[in-house]
């Protein structure tokens, strides 16, 4: 590893909120496929949908994960902030990632940091989805959320040689070392053909 990428950055001086910015790989696993299998469980015991209901609602929720996933990155963890704050929020949010992208215990989302964002954006699934459709809707929206965690973790530490992995792979690290004002898609690249975003 080069002297300018350390294998690890210190973001506050308290050991406890320095800790809450470290996570094993593991730990989104535990958290969420516990709710991904009660939504599901509701989903069949409570609503009555059978496997064949929760098909197209999966490729739906899966979709609308991948263009979640884009913006987020393209729009917040790349925000051209100007102020001293916003500059120090967008470095503790994703910043610290681009300077340290080997850094293992800040690949995957902290728990905190996810459930805020799923507080906001479950009440607009509830606005947009009616039930009995927004809980299968959620779960498989956290399912592509927990895909992007490990294909983000695959690219910095596995070879990842078959080829629409190492596809992924690729993108990602031109993303990283070939210019940050493109390739956002870490779980696909669709969005970076669709909105003009993929490089070069």
């Amino acid at each position: 590893m080069s002297a300018k990428h350390p294998t690890s950055i210190r973001l506050f001086q308290n050991d406890f909120l320095e800790t809450l910015t470290h996570v094993h790989p593991v730990v989104p696993l535990l958290v969420w496929t516990p709710v991904i299998g009660l939504l599901l469980w509701r989903s069949v015991t409570v609503y009555g949908l059978s496997p064949a209901d929760l098909v197209p609602v999966a490729a739906a929720a899966l979709l609308v994960w991948t263009l979640t996933e884009y913006a987020l990155h393209r729009f917040v963890f790349h925000f051209p902030a100007r102020s001293r704050l916003g500059k120090w929020l967008v470095f503790l949010f994703h910043g610290v990632h681009h300077d340290t992208p080997q850094d293992k215990t800040r690949l995957v989302m902290p728990p905190a940091g996810a459930i805020l964002l799923l507080a906001f954006i479950w009440p607009i699934f509830e606005l947009l989805i009616p039930a009995p459709w927004t809980e299968p809707f959620g779960a498989f929206f956290l399912v592509g959320y927990l895909g992007y965690d490990y294909i983000h973790y695959a690219t910095h530490h596995f070879p990842m040689r078959f080829g629409p992995l190492q596809r992924l792979k690729r993108h990602h690290m031109k993303h990283h070392y070939a210019g940050e004002a493109s390739r956002y898609g870490v779980s696909s690249p669709l969005w970076d053909i669709v909105f003009h975003t993929n490089g070069r």
